[in-house]
């Protein structure tokens, strides 16, 4: 059975892209592991739109967190390594890897991110686009 393009409309024109990283984004969403928030921060008249992304990263340090943005997706990966000098007699905690990734729209920024108490703070923000009107000439 052949696969029938999302934007197969003729109407639509270069959104190959876009249907890439849907398709990106749908496989990647597969895992719950870390659990993450994202938020809608309030913003005031003029500002840009500001989001959150909070993920449970309990147990990761700064140096075994890597936050990193690949072709509009946002990508954060922690691992964990054994301390092979602890003879454990019960081990609840595994250390453990992960990779989470968000695909962001075109003009999504990321502003800053942070580790506080086992909490990975991301915040984006994305600017209002300009409006452009372009007049073309036509030959002739």
């Amino acid at each position: 059975m052949s696969r029938v393009p999302m934007f197969s409309s003729p109407l639509l024109l270069g959104f190959d892209d876009l249907e890439r990283l849907l398709e990106r984004a749908v496989k990647t969403s597969g895992d719950g592991y870390p659990p993450y928030n994202i938020e809608r921060l309030p913003r005031a008249e003029g500002e840009a739109e500001r989001l959150r992304i909070t993920l449970a990263v309990a147990g990761f340090g700064r140096d075994e967190i890597d936050v990193t943005i690949e072709e509009n997706q946002l990508m954060i990966r922690g691992r964990q390594n054994d301390d092979e000098t602890r003879a454990y007699l019960h081990r609840g905690i595994a250390a453990r890897q992960f990779a989470r990734a968000f695909v962001l729209a075109d003009g999504m920024e990321v502003r800053s991110a942070r580790l506080t108490s086992g909490l990975l703070e991301i915040n984006l923000e994305r600017p209002e686009p300009k409006r452009l009107v372009r007049r073309i000439e036509i030959g002739g």
